[in-house]
C-alpha cells in the first residue's frame, strides 16, 4: 500500500476521532487481537463509529450497495475483537449480536468523548450520512411479511438461531429448515428473518400453504426487487434468470414457507411390492420449482433465500454441505424449559415436576402436540394434567391427524420400516433392521427407505442407529391394532403383532410410557 493509499484510507469516517478516544480503541483492540488492526479493520471501525451501518459502510468505500465483504470483515475480525477486548474489562462474556450494538457497548466501556464538545460534529456527520445514504437507507426498509405469523412470543430455539445467523453471515446462499409438522420452522423462520430486518436492502416472506404456481411466485419476487416499469419474460426459465440477477444486484433475504405442500406423496399406494419405493418429486405441475431451487442454489449470489419443509427436497439433498453455501437444519422438538414455557401459556399452571416431563416426553417436546394437548386438557379435564395422563391416549384428534397426513405419503417399505422401528422400540442399526423385519427386504431397500424417512424428518438418528419418537411409536402401534383388521394388510399385519417382539417390547413400552409417572 502507498503512502497515499494510506492517507486516503485514513481520510474516510475522520469523524470518528472527534467523537471517540480513537487511537486508545486502536491500542486495546490489537491487545485484544494479538497484532495491530489492519487499515481496512481501522476504517471499517471508523464506520461503525460515526452510526453506519455495514450496507452504508460499503456505499462509501466500495460504491455499491453490496455489503458482503463489509460484514464478513467484521463478523470474522472486529466484533470478535470487541467482544474479547470488552469481555476482559468486564469481567462477563460480552457479544456483538448486532452492528448498531458495537457503539453503545464502547460507549458504556468509557471510548466516547465528553457528548457537549462533539454534539456539532456528530450533527454534521448524520447530516452526512443521511446526504450521502438515502437510495440505501430506502431500500433497506423494503419489507413485505405476507402472512408471516406474529413472533412476539417466542420459546427457545437460541442454538438454531446462532447456527442460522452464522450461515447468513457467512454467506450461505440458500437454506432449508426441516422437521416434522408442528416442530416450529414457520416461526423460526419469521424470528431470523426479524433479527436480520436491518441488514437487508429487500425482505420478502411467502407461504406456499395454498400451492402458488411458479409462475406467480417468480413474478412477485421481481416486482418486489425490480424497478416499477420492469418486464418480467414470460417464460419462466428465463423469469428466473432475471431473479437471479436481482439477487446479485442487491442483497436480499426471500423465505418460502411451506415447500412440501408442492411435493408428491407417494406414487406408488396402488403397489403392494415392497421393493417399490417413492420418491420425494414434485407434484404435477410443481416441477418447475425443483429447478428454481437448483439454480438458487447452484448460481452464485449475495442474497440468502430461506425454505422451510417437512421433507428435503432433492436438490437440497445434492446440493447441501458443511463447507457448501447451501445448509439444512433439521429441528427436533423443545427442551424441556421451553416446553413447560408452553404449558403454562396455555394455562396449565402448578405442574407436578414428573407429570409435566411426562407429557412433554410423549409428545417430544413438539411445539404444535404441546398446545393441542394442554387446549384438550384444558377444555376436557379441567386443566388437570393428572386425569389427562390416567387415560393413557397419546395420539388423537388434530395430532392424529397431523400424523395421518405425513404416514399416508409414505411408500409401502417405508410403511414397513416405520412399523419395525416402533417394534424395536429403541435405536436399531440398519443390519438389525434387515434381520429382524418380516417379510424379508433387501438391505438394499432397507438403506433407501432409512434415506427417505430421514428426508421426511419421520425418524431420530444416532450414530449409525435410528429411532423414532415417543408419539410416533404409539402411532404406529394404534395403525398396527387398526390395520390387522382390514383385509388388505391383515397378511402383514398380522405377522408384525404375532412376532414375539411386539408383545415383549412395544406393548412393554406403550405400559411405560403411559404410567411411567406412577400414576
Amino acid at each position: 500500500m502507498t503512502a497515499s493509499d494510506s492517507h486516503a484510507i485514513e481520510e474516510e469516517f475522520v469523524e470518528a476521532k472527534n467523537n471517540w478516544e480513537l487511537e486508545k480503541l486502536y491500542v486495546d483492540l490489537a491487545s485484544a487481537k494479538g497484532k495491530a488492526l489492519t487499515p481496512v479493520e481501522k476504517k471499517f471501525l471508523r464506520g461503525l463509529l460515526c452510526g453506519f451501518s455495514p450496507a452504508e459502510i460499503a456505499n462509501t468505500v466500495y460504491k455499491t450497495r453490496s455489503s458482503s465483504t463489509v460484514r464478513v470483515y467484521l463478523s470474522n475480525g472486529l466484533y470478535k475483537y470487541i467482544e474479547e477486548m470488552l469481555s476482559n474489562l468486564s469481567g462477563s462474556n460480552i457479544k456483538v449480536k448486532n452492528w448498531s450494538r458495537v457503539t453503545q457497548l464502547l460507549e458504556k466501556a468509557g471510548y466516547k468523548k465528553n457528548w457537549a464538545s462533539i454534539e456539532a460534529i456528530a450533527n454534521s456527520a448524520m447530516a452526512r450520512k443521511k446526504e450521502t445514504h438515502v437510495s440505501v437507507t430506502i431500500a433497506s426498509v423494503k419489507q413485505d411479511w405476507g402472512e408471516a405469523v406474529d413472533v412476539s412470543i417466542f420459546y427457545g430455539r437460541s442454538h438454531e438461531l446462532k447456527q442460522l445467523q452464522d450461515w447468513v453471515v457467512e454467506g450461505s446462499r440458500l437454506i432449508v429448515l426441516l422437521g416434522m409438522a408442528g416442530v416450529g420452522k414457520t416461526t423460526l423462520s419469521v424470528k431470523l428473518a426479524h433479527l436480520f430486518q436491518d441488514d437487508f436492502e429487500f425482505i420478502i416472506w411467502r407461504s406456499l400453504l395454498c400451492e402458488p404456481p411458479l409462475e406467480l411466485i417468480v413474478n412477485q419476487l421481481i416486482k418486489f426487487l425490480a424497478p416499477p416499469d420492469v418486464e418480467i419474460d414470460s417464460t419462466v426459465e428465463v423469469a428466473i434468470s432475471q431473479l437471479i440477477d436481482y439477487l446479485r444486484n442487491a442483497r436480499c433475504l426471500i423465505v418460502l414457507d411451506s415447500i412440501d405442500t408442492i411435493l408428491a406423496g407417494d406414487i406408488n399406494k396402488n403397489q403392494s411390492d415392497s421393493s417399490t419405493l417413492s420418491t420425494i418429486q414434485y407434484r404435477p405441475g410443481y416441477e418447475g420449482y425443483g429447478e428454481l431451487i437448483r439454480r438458487l442454489g447452484e448460481s452464485k449470489h449475495q442474497s440468502c433465500v430461506l425454505l422451510t419443509s417437512r421433507e428435503k427436497p432433492q436438490a437440497i439433498a445434492a446440493l447441501s454441505g458443511e463447507n457448501l453455501p447451501v445448509k439444512a437444519l433439521k429441528l427436533t422438538g423443545l427442551n424441556h424449559f421451553d416446553s413447560l414455557s408452553i404449558l403454562r401459556a396455555k394455562g396449565l399452571n402448578n405442574l407436578k415436576d414428573e407429570e409435566a416431563t411426562t407429557l412433554i416426553d410423549w409428545y417430544a417436546g413438539n411445539p404444535l402436540f404441546l398446545k393441542l394437548v394442554a387446549t384438550a386438557i384444558q377444555e376436557l379435564f379441567d386443566g388437570s394434567l393428572y386425569e389427562f395422563l390416567q387415560q393413557g391416549t397419546v395420539v388423537f384428534g388434530e395430532i392424529r391427524a397431523v400424523l395421518d397426513e405425513q404416514f399416508e405419503r409414505l411408500s409401502h417399505i417405508e410403511k414397513q420400516v416405520m412399523y419395525w422401528l416402533a417394534l424395536n422400540r429403541n435405536f436399531v442399526s440398519v443390519r438389525k433392521l434387515q434381520k429382524d423385519i418380516v417379510p424379508r427386504v433387501s438391505q438394499r431397500s432397507i438403506l433407501e427407505a432409512i434415506e427417505l424417512l430421514q428426508r421426511r424428518s419421520l425418524i431420530e438418528r444416532y450414530s449409525s442407529t435410528f429411532s423414532q419418537s415417543p408419539v410416533l411409536i404409539e402411532y404406529i402401534a394404534e395403525r398396527l391394532i387398526e390395520e390387522n383388521m382390514r383385509s388388505s394388510n391383515a397378511q402383514i399385519t398380522s405377522l408384525l403383532i404375532n412376532h414375539p417382539i411386539f408383545e415383549t417390547q412395544l406393548k412393554n413400552y406403550i405400559r411405560e410410557l403411559r404410567f411411567n409417572s406412577g400414576l
